[in-house]
């Protein structure tokens, strides 16, 4: 096994796979550039009995002579099948004898699998047919494939209704690093980046390993981003680039997570769909299920009185921290080199530093739940907007335990330590009373305060008792 950098759950899952009796199906899906085929590779040392990829873009011929390829490379010496299911055939004969005389495990790996499934090309019937027909009868075959097209993996594999129907045996969403294991990737390459670079270039651009391997030892965090994005690098076009090879129409997509991305809090289906014209009901909920799937936004539920879930209506919330940074900053792209160098500092930025921050602790709840106790209590855990006209006040996050406590998060990006004056203390227990006045509440509704660095001493320096840093995040 190569060097793999977290994925400690993944790893244990193909421990217990290759050690199984019988045979393996295992999908791993997950978003663009997130390491689905590194992961593989590096896991099984680039060590499969037989391999193919498919071509972005690629014609129907160009992905049957690259399959035809791989088949070569383990003995194949025909020539071009007339159609798919001759092309399995062929590959059964290839493999029978390879694995019905092996005792170890044999890995059959398919890479950018949905590239395969041009229009009427019969290639997944004929991929269906091979596992159903050959590969399920040999206990000692593991069969994976993965594909960055995630809704496509969704609705025709890990949800088939026809030839696949329920043959999956695993399936694997890999996801982003997380904050620690974004330091653990800088460091095994001794960057020597602080605690507080990492947390920047995640604001920006997430746990994504694509995007983190384009950064470079000796280069701040603004140095590196106007290399990338703002000085024509390869990051400024990669939101195109990225929807174009998972969409086959990815404009309405692109529609969708625009508009998300004016409300930081996010909007429900109705707002959506009156936002945006021209596009219908039943293809907004299409739109918005691969969008989840595919992990550029969430779906969550707000609270009603008596600090119950409202079921009724849900938000949607874009997440996915590239795609906000793209768009926050997109029209400032061609604003002259070294943009993000000269705003640092400037209210753009900082407003932008204090929405990311808040970003990031939402997407680190289990670590933010670990470092204040409570890591094995349950929790529903979304935005609140009060209806309050007079009163307006929003929670970005809020715990809501059934423990029945409710914790308020207050989060504050702060580059040093955080003071915490009187006007902040005063909006923070007005959040709290316009919350508890408002749902009803009979849980005790207790603030966690969330910085960077901690707080500075002064007068309210131990106001609230629960207190997070990134320390605690990473």
């Amino acid at each position: 096994m190569g060097k793999i950098i977290g994925r400690k759950s993944e790893i244990v899952d193909f421990d217990n796979y290759m050690k199984s009796s019988k045979a393996e199906f295992i999908v791993v899906y997950g978003r663009r550039r997130i390491g689905k085929t590194y992961l593989i590779r590096q896991y099984f040392d680039n060590h499969f009995t037989f391999e193919t990829s498919g071509a972005i873009d690629g014609t129907p011929q160009e992905q049957m002579l690259l399959f035809v390829s791989s088949m070569r490379k383990i003995g194949y010496d025909g020539g071009i099948p007339e159609n798919w299911i001759e092309a399995f055939d062929e590959l059964k004969k290839l493999l029978e004898p390879i694995v019905s005389k092996s005792k170890k495990r044999e890995v059959i790996f398919f890479d950018l699998l949905p590239c395969f499934e041009t229009q009427k090309s019969g290639f997944l019937r004929a991929f269906s047919n091979f596992w159903n027909t050959w590969a399920n009868w040999h206990d000692n075959v593991m069969l994976i494939i993965c594909g960055s097209a995630t809704s496509w993996m969704t609705d025709n594999i890990i949800n088939s209704k026809s030839g696949l129907y329920n043959r999956l045996t695993h399936q694997i969403h890999l996801r982003e690093f997380t904050l620690k294991e974004t330091k653990e990737f800088f460091s095994s390459q001794d960057f020597g980046y602080s605690d507080l670079m990492v947390l920047q270039i995640y604001m920006a651009f997430g746990g994504v390993p694509y995007y983190l391997g384009y950064f470079r030892k000796g280069e701040s965090f603004a140095q590196a981003v106007d290399r990338l994005f703002f000085n024509g690098g390869v990051l400024q076009n990669e939101f195109n680039q990225m929807f174009a090879a998972l969409f086959r129409q990815p404009l309405p997509y692109i529609q969708v997570m625009k508009y998300l991305s004016g409300k930081k809090s996010g909007m429900t289906r109705k707002e959506i769909a009156v936002g945006i014209e021209k596009l219908d009901n039943g293809h907004l909920t299409k739109i918005l299920d691969d969008l989840e799937t595919c992990d550029f936004i969430r779906k969550y539920y707000t609270i009603g009185r008596n600090g119950s879930l409202k079921t009724s209506s849900c938000y949607y919330q874009l997440t996915d921290f590239y795609t906000i940074f793209y768009f926050t900053f997109k029209e400032k792209a061609a604003a002259g080199r070294d943009y993000f160098q000269r705003n640092i500092g400037k209210p753009i930025v900082n407003t932008w530093f204090g929405l990311a921050f808040e970003r990031v602790v939402a997407a680190h709840i289990e670590q933010l739940k670990a470092a204040v106790g409570i890591a094995g209590i349950y929790s529903e855990n979304y935005s609140w907007r009060s209806k309050n006209p007079d009163n307006k006040v929003q929670i970005d996050l809020l715990l809501n335990r059934a423990d029945k406590v409710v914790n308020v998060c207050e989060i504050k990006y702060s580059s040093s330590e955080y003071i915490l004056n009187k006007d902040e203390y005063l909006k923070i227990q007005n959040r709290i009373a316009v919350y508890q006045s408002e749902t009803k509440t009979k849980s005790a509704v207790w603030p966690i305060l969330i910085t960077v660095f901690g707080l500075s001493g002064g007068e309210y320096a131990n106001a609230i008792n629960q207190q997070v840093t990134i320390m605690d995040l990473m």
